[in-house]
């Protein structure tokens, strides 16, 4: 497990100055992943709010190396970084070790980054991707991504009289990817620091390609307080709406389970993005998200052998 003191005597990567929202759930959750590196590391940044916040002309929050890639391929130029520095590896021209990651939002890994992803991943590189899921295409207007869950309101899914918001179920990024049968897979939420902490860890140490998929509330997007972000990112994984489990080498570990399983609906009232659902009319909506929860934490727990 990550050791808070140890820790608290780091230097950061990610430094103060850069211009993210207050309460956005990004800074907490790169700070989190970059801490667990013992090497230097070489960041791959896709287009996105992390990408235009910390990196706003003439100045950068950055202490690394960092790259700035398109929306869709991050995976692709850090995949050839890290193919590079073995090249040069292997003929004697570099000595230092480093950790490579990309780091890129929802829109730009469950949608339009999928394709360059999935390629990385299965050619095996020593790099670590991670997902910083937010729910939507929030640099860009929050728009719907295949991130955002059932009935949310955004702008490209506007909730009204006749479609309550967005139709469509979220996609099981992080099982799409444990598919791939790679080194190492998580899913995290920076309101468990420890977990997040030590499975960043384990990434980085993976002899192979290894996959992130952190939880990152929004407040403009979430329409919620800016106080609430670990709060809400902690609800949402006690509602079991974001389990936290890992895959290594194919096999699945549970790493937290709730004491006691809350309604998700406790979530969601929590988020103006779903305000509308709390009617009659939409009660339905709910209970289908409720449903789907449970259906996927009963499947979580019967991969990972727990009852």
């Amino acid at each position: 497990m990550a050791n808070l003191k140890q820790l608290s005597k780091k230097a950061e990567t990610l430094t103060q100055g850069h211009r993210l929202c207050a309460g956005c759930g990004h800074g907490t959750v790169v700070r989190q992943i970059l801490a667990a590196s013992e090497r230097p590391v070489v960041v791959g940044n896709a287009t996105g709010c992390l990408e235009v916040a910390t990196t706003i002309y003439p100045y950068t929050a950055w202490s690394s190396a960092w790259i700035h890639s398109a929306f869709e391929n991050a995976a692709a130029t850090v995949s050839g970084v890290e193919a590079a520095f073995e090249a040069l590896r292997a003929r004697g021209k570099v000595d230092e070790q480093f950790n490579f990651v990309a780091f890129a939002g929802d829109g730009g890994t469950y949608d339009i980054g999928l394709q360059s992803l999935s390629g990385a991943a299965e050619r095996g590189h020593r790099m670590l991707y991670v997902c910083l899921d937010n729910g939507a295409y929030m640099n860009t207007g929050i728009q719907r991504s295949s991130a955002t869950p059932l009935g949310a309101d955004t702008t490209t899914s506007p909730a009204g009289r006749v479609v309550p918001g967005k139709t469509e179920h979220s996609k099981d990024l992080t099982a799409i990817m444990a598919a791939h049968d790679i080194a190492y897979v998580a899913q995290v939420s920076p309101s468990h620091w420890n977990d997040l902490v030590t499975k960043a860890g384990k990434a980085f140490a993976a002899d192979g390609f290894s996959f992130i998929n952190a939880l990152s509330p929004c407040p403009r997007g979430w329409r919620m307080d800016t106080s609430e972000t670990i709060e809400l990112a902690r609800l949402g994984v006690e509602t079991c709406y974001w389990p936290l489990f890992e895959v290594v080498d194919g096999e699945w570990h549970l790493t937290y389970q709730p004491k006691e399983k809350r309604p998700v609906a406790e979530w969601l009232k929590r988020q103006g993005r779903f305000r509308h659902l709390f009617t009659e009319a939409n009660k339905p909506i709910i209970d289908a998200i409720q449903a789907r929860v449970d259906r996927k934490w009963d499947e979580i727990k019967r991969r990972c052998g727990v009852t």
